[in-house]
């Protein structure tokens, strides 16, 4: 991806036309786009905006692109996304992952996420201060189990 030139290409076409040309540039390579791009594509800005911080993330990292899309399987596992973890499952087999890894990344999901969930509530268990995620989202409980 070249961010200049597809921003000259933005000036000369027009936001619009690079927003449906990047739609149909997903579908072939992904068989499908996903929703939240099509969503993205009503206001073609948006679109655009996330897909070159994506394009600039994936193609300056030193991870491989089998290696990225099991993280992003995976991260969709944690955060419990059905259609991220069956577009990253899809991806991921393009790129050459088999079962057998598809199915480790989210057993070691399913094992962190798991592990967050313990953490938090026993922290609230114990009486502790709640986790700094929690303040940050305006979800920070007061009240605690050792407050009864």
């Amino acid at each position: 991806m070249d961010f200049e030139k597809i921003l000259a290409r933005v000036a000369e076409r027009g936001s619009d036309a690079i927003a449906k040309e990047f739609l149909r540039e997903i579908e072939a390579e992904y068989g499908r786009v996903p929703l939240i791009f099509e969503r993205m594509a009503e206001r073609p800005e948006i679109l655009i905006s996330h897909l070159l911080y994506k394009g600039s993330v994936v193609e300056t990292s030193q991870l491989d692109p089998k290696t990225i899309e099991l993280i992003s399987l995976a991260v969709g596992a944690a955060l419990k996304c059905s259609h991220c973890i069956e577009y990253h499952m899809q991806a991921a087999m393009a790129k050459g992952a088999t079962r057998a890894e598809i199915l480790e990344v989210i057993l070691i999901a399913g094992m962190l996420a798991n592990a967050a969930v313990l953490a938090d509530a026993y922290r609230v268990v114990n009486g502790s201060d709640p986790c700094p995620s929690c303040d940050i989202n305006g979800m920070g409980l007061k009240k605690t189990c050792s407050d009864e």
